[in-house]
């Protein structure tokens, strides 16, 4: 891992709401509509922690019909 994905990693990891998306997964696939039936965020503000964590690699989204997963 070079020093800019390090810094997106820790990036990533060093919000709490991004942390609580982690924790969600990590019991498995989860729609979007989903996490935001957990967590205290608009749907841009959820699209946008999902981004950074993507970004980081430390999750992946498929789109299947209107749905991400």
């Amino acid at each position: 891992m070079d020093e800019r994905e390090a810094v997106r990693v820790f990036k990533a990891l060093g919000d709490e709401k991004r942390l609580r998306i982690l924790s969600l997964l990590r019991q498995g696939e989860r729609c979007a509509c989903v996490l935001l039936e957990h967590l205290n965020l608009s749907q841009p503000t959820l699209s946008h922690h999902m981004k950074i964590l993507c970004e980081a690699q430390l999750v992946t989204g498929r789109k299947e019909g209107k749905w991400v997963y």
